[in-house]
């Protein structure tokens, strides 16, 4: 097992050998919450769009589920009207030149991996940009409407007129310490700032705010040479099946097969894992079930025998009313601004 993997077990099982890193834990912080304090107060600048901005985040290191919120409100958008943009940081993906406007055949290696998913998921204009308001600014100038920012809550250079916090159900806040002492990227008092917290999955430990649920569903089959799809049941391939996962949280990924009668070999690897010939090497016999994720990384590498399985998030329609609420005050807001 390696160090970064045992660190995240312990900050999320509340290991006491944290214990002595709680000082450092505390002076991270201390240094985030002084942070923001200076974006507030003008110190720092922030670029506001001239249209609204959703900023999708976290306050927790691991996969959550952002990437798969972020789609659900591009194609939520899009029903309501609206002509969203997406910009994202691009990890695991270094560039050319910044902004990057991602499109269905660009290079991962340029991308990273989550961009090139949600513009083959969503088919809306996505920029990769460390630069969170940079690439804001490009989507503008494409004539989008409104900005989602993906994984961009602590890039407080770039100004949001909606905040929303995803939480992984079966993780929750950890230990509730602040790196290195623990998972989280802010204090959980940031909770209370933001405009709504999404828990993926179902909660093991409460949280000290109100919360929206969220549901990964399982839409269907895509074998990835191909692409072509197949229902859930029955099972398009031979069992068992090797099931791999280069996310935050493999285990989720695991247990969602399991509920779907996939039994077989699991390969859990780190989030934003760079595949290559090696990575497949222990799944030569038998088919290999990925996520969306890791796909769009595979296609050249994987086995002829590799399926990919699509999800979707699902959100209670209290949720969409209170965004549509949001979103027309905004819009009302700014007509009277103008």
């Amino acid at each position: 097992m390696s160090l970064a993997k045992r660190w995240l077990d312990a900050a999320y099982g509340g290991s006491p050998w944290l214990a002595p890193l709680f000082p450092l834990g505390n002076l991270y912080r201390y240094l985030m919450c002084r942070r923001a304090r200076e974006y507030r107060r003008g110190r720092k600048p922030v670029w506001r769009a001239e249209v609204p901005v959703i900023v999708v985040g976290n306050i927790t290191l691991g996969g959550t589920g952002k990437s798969p919120l972020v789609a659900w409100l591009g194609r939520w958008l899009v029903a309501q009207g609206y002509s969203p943009g997406i910009v994202t940081r691009g990890y695991g993906g270094t560039a050319p030149h910044y902004p990057l406007h991602v499109t269905p055949t660009t290079d991962p290696a340029h991308s990273g991996d989550e961009p090139l998913m949600l513009v083959q998921q969503t088919g809306l204009p996505v920029i990769a940009d460390p630069q969170r308001a940079r690439g804001a600014r490009a989507l503008v100038e494409m004539g989008c409407d409104i900005v989602i920012s993906d994984d961009g809550l602590q890039h407080l250079a770039l100004g949001r007129d909606i905040e929303l916090v995803v939480v992984d159900g079966s993780r929750g806040l950890g230990n509730q310490r602040c790196l290195p002492a623990g998972p989280l990227r802010e204090g959980v008092a940031r909770l209370q700032q933001v405009d709504a917290v999404i828990v993926n999955g179902t909660l093991t430990a409460p949280l000290p705010v109100p919360s929206v649920s969220m549901q990964l569903v399982p839409q269907g089959w895509r074998k990835l040479a191909s692409g072509q799809h197949y229902p859930l049941a029955p099972l398009p391939f031979t069992l068992p099946a090797h099931a791999l996962a280069g996310i935050g949280n493999p285990q989720r990924f695991f247990k969602t097969l399991e509920t779907l009668g996939v039994h077989g070999e699991q390969h859990p690897l780190a989030d934003h894992h760079a595949f290559d010939e090696r990575t497949f090497k222990p799944m030569a016999f038998g088919p290999v079930v990925m996520t969306a994720k890791d796909a769009v990384k595979c296609r050249e590498l994987a086995p002829a025998d590799s399926w990919v399985l699509e999800v979707e998030a699902r959100l209670p329609e209290e949720f969409e009313d209170w965004l549509a609420s949001r979103l027309a005050e905004l819009t009302q807001r700014g007509s009277t601004d103008g």
